[in-house]
């Protein structure tokens, strides 16, 4: 339900700081969130810091799909959206093996700070790489904060 919530939470934001913005500033909170659930004290702590985790963490995803759509041409579109959601599939499809052995051979706590590292390092990659890379509907909206023009993302 939080996770639901979120994706319409994700267009106010983006529109108010710009799409790969919300999707960075967003995630990073979400998956520091997800690396502390292990070391609440108590159960109401940690299921509190994992329900908190859980409203944050989902709004790359229709902000993801919107900046997808938005830099890439038409023609590209499609296998633009295609590849992004194949990738993030196959990660998912994969991950519960990885942290089953995990969690055999380690400790029950690590696929929660492994899990939330790596994604902290996408976020952080994906900032790098695209910050400055604006579609035209942020364009607008970067030129209204000037009192030059209104648009929409």
């Amino acid at each position: 339900m939080l996770t639901a919530l979120s994706f319409l939470a994700a267009a106010k934001i983006a529109e108010k700081i710009g799409l790969v913005n919300t999707m960075v500033f967003t995630h990073i909170p979400s998956n520091i969130l997800l690396m502390i659930v292990p070391l609440a004290p108590n159960l109401p702590l940690a299921m509190s810091l994992y329900l908190a985790r859980m409203s944050l963490s989902q709004m790359d995803v229709p902000t993801r799909q919107s900046y997808t759509v938005a830099i890439d041409s038409p023609e590209e579109r499609v296998f633009a959206a295609s590849f992004t959601n194949l990738s993030r599939n196959i990660a998912q499809a994969a991950s519960p093996s990885i942290s089953g052995y995990v969690l055999q051979f380690l400790s029950l706590s690590y696929p929660f700070f492994i899990a939330g590292g790596l994604k902290v390092i996408y976020d952080l990659l994906l900032y790098s790489r695209f910050r400055t890379i604006r579609p035209p509907e942020e364009q607008h909206v970067k030129s209204q904060a000037n009192g030059k023009s209104r648009g929409h993302i």
